[in-house]
């Protein structure tokens, strides 16, 4: 098992950035493939961004390619989140989420584990 929690999240202006990390207890972090998801009030959860187990292959969702980077250092037990040029419509609660079998998931099905999530607000 594996604990997560995330943080990092903020209040930022549109075209700013933010790193999110999420820090992890328990078993061997290099175990687990890493996602991001995030949430808007009143949507569903939706998928962000992967990386496998050594970060050497990421997967991201389109409308994030190019501003946000996933990636990970496993002696530290910690999956980040670099996000540049942040829009308002990237406003959601960020959770970080970490999945036992192999490949870079794209549903909440297909990840074991989650953290609570951090807020990331983003104005115009």
């Amino acid at each position: 098992q594996v604990q997560l929690v995330e943080s990092g999240g903020g209040l930022v202006q549109a075209g700013g950035s933010l790193r999110l990390s999420c820090a992890a207890s328990g078993r061997t972090f290099s175990n687990y493939f890493m996602g991001w998801f995030r949430q808007a009030p009143g949507k569903e959860r939706e998928f962000v961004a992967a990386v496998s187990r050594t970060g050497s292959n990421t997967y991201y969702v389109e409308s994030v390619k190019g501003r946000f980077a996933i990636f990970r250092d496993n002696a530290k037990y910690t999956v980040y989140l670099q996000m540049n040029s942040l829009k308002p419509e990237d406003t959601a609660v960020y959770h970080c989420a970490a999945r036992t079998t192999d490949g870079l998931g794209a549903s909440t099905g297909d990840y074991d584990y989650w953290g609570q999530g951090t807020q990331v607000t983003v104005s115009s």
